[in-house]
């Protein structure tokens, strides 16, 4: 994101907050993405900033009100900055979402136990709700998508591409055929969508929202977190996380593939994948 991109929308979403009757005297840029996320003080408000095409306000709606829902529902979440209305905010081009700041308690990690608590807590919430969601496998196509198309990920190696499209459809395969039972799932309840608070874990971000096995979210926590969940399925969370490793390299190999250090990402993950199918002896069809 350019540095006048940034301007933009911090200036966009501090005119909207000091409407609202919230003190804007600085700002801390925490995240440059698709959707810019941003400390604002001293009011102490998160901001996430993202372009009003139409997804995007459709995504920040979605946000709003499954993060009002499983807040009511005692879920461990980040909440909305309760001081204003629960509202996607439109200003000057972008869509604003205002969220309680957390102030991090520390850089260690969260203790796998507790990691794994917590999102025992949010499944149990989610399978309150009553929620429009992609299934997981919607997600895998996406990817299945990007792989099969050169002309959108035209750095693969002839090698590589086979190994991503043989493993998503491999596992995927794999993931539904075993036929564990489904749910509203996070989509991506990794340990930067995880926050160490005063209160507890929280999670945050939930754009990713899917149904699907509760082990296709395991997955992307830290490997000790799946010993600590109750029922979980280890082959399927095996499966999952292999699956979920060559989706986010497919993800990384897109050509219009904004992430930091996508390219690192993507090669890094694809030994990954390599390794993972090597050591636990799974073949993959062709």
């Amino acid at each position: 994101m350019e540095p006048a991109e940034v301007s933009r929308r911090l200036a966009a979403t501090t005119s909207v907050a000091k409407e609202l009757g919230l003190s804007v005297e600085d700002t801390t840029v925490i995240q440059r993405a698709n959707r810019l996320t941003v400390r604002l003080e001293p009011c102490d408000v998160l901001a996430r900033v993202a372009a009003t095409v139409r997804r995007n306000q459709e995504i920040a709606a979605f946000e709003v009100d499954i993060a009002r829902r499983l807040e009511q529902a005692g879920a461990p979440v980040a909440v909305l900055e309760p001081r204003v209305e629960p509202h996607v905010y439109l200003r000057d081009g972008f869509a604003i979402t205002l969220w309680k700041y957390y102030e991090p308690l520390s850089d260690d990690e969260i203790p796998p136990a507790d990691y794994a608590q917590a999102l025992e807590r949010l499944h149990e919430a989610m399978r309150q709700l009553e929620v429009p969601a992609p299934h997981f496998t919607d997600r895998v196509d996406e990817a299945q998508s990007i792989v099969a198309d050169p002309s959108r990920s035209p750095e693969l190696a002839d090698a590589d591409r086979e190994l991503l499209a043989d493993t998503l459809r491999t596992l995927r395969r794999a993931v539904v055929d075993r036929g564990t039972d489904e749910q509203l799932l996070h989509g991506e309840p990794h340990p930067g969508n995880l926050l160490s608070t005063e209160s507890g874990p929280r999670f945050i971000d939930f754009e990713t929202c899917c149904h699907g096995p509760i082990e296709f979210d395991i997955a992307h926590a830290p490997d000790e977190v799946g010993d600590h969940y109750a029922g979980a399925d280890q082959l399927q969370v095996r499966d999952c996380r292999i699956l979920s490793m060559a989706m986010v390299a497919s993800w990384r190999a897109d050509r219009d593939d904004i992430f930091p250090n996508g390219r690192q990402m993507r090669d890094e993950l694809l030994a990954e994948v390599r390794d993972a199918l090597d050591h636990y002896g799974i073949e993959i069809s062709h």
